[in-house]
């Protein structure tokens, strides 16, 4: 098993937050690391995305848990390692929300998919907070 955790925090409110990671299409525009993607039906447990990286070819994921203004969970299964990425979002006593990424992998090639899939979650965080906090 490969696992990793990244997180920040935000002033945008988990509403704002949820906003952000409930409209699919609109990930291109805080994680560079998507070239194409669609959501093949409502942002719901169930639904499965079709998702292209720049350069590689595309893969589907499908979201197993949704919960309004708290995060989802999305699973890709690759060549029978299954990747299960957490997306969290905890409002704080502070005022401010944390957003976490937590990434569990499970198969023959965790190892090796895992820094590929998490490589550039710093990135894609600070990416989600810079919008969620502009509007």
């Amino acid at each position: 098993m490969w696992t990793h955790e990244e997180s920040i925090e935000t002033r945008a409110t988990p509403a704002r937050v949820w906003q952000l990671f409930s409209d699919v299409p609109g990930w291109k525009a805080w994680n560079a690391g998507i070239e194409h993607i669609e959501l093949h039906g409502p942002f719901a447990a169930g639904t499965t995305f079709t998702m292209q990286p720049p350069g590689t070819d595309a893969f589907v994921s499908t979201l197993t848990a949704v919960a309004e203004n708290q995060g989802f969970t999305d699973e890709t299964v690759i060549d029978d390692t299954r990747v299960i990425v957490a997306h969290l979002i905890e409002p704080l006593a502070t005022g401010l929300t944390r957003i976490t990424y937590s990434t569990r992998i499970t198969g023959p090639l965790a190892a090796e998919i895992g820094p590929m899939v998490t490589g550039d979650f710093a990135e894609v965080l600070q990416s989600l907070r810079a919008i969620a906090e502009s509007t």
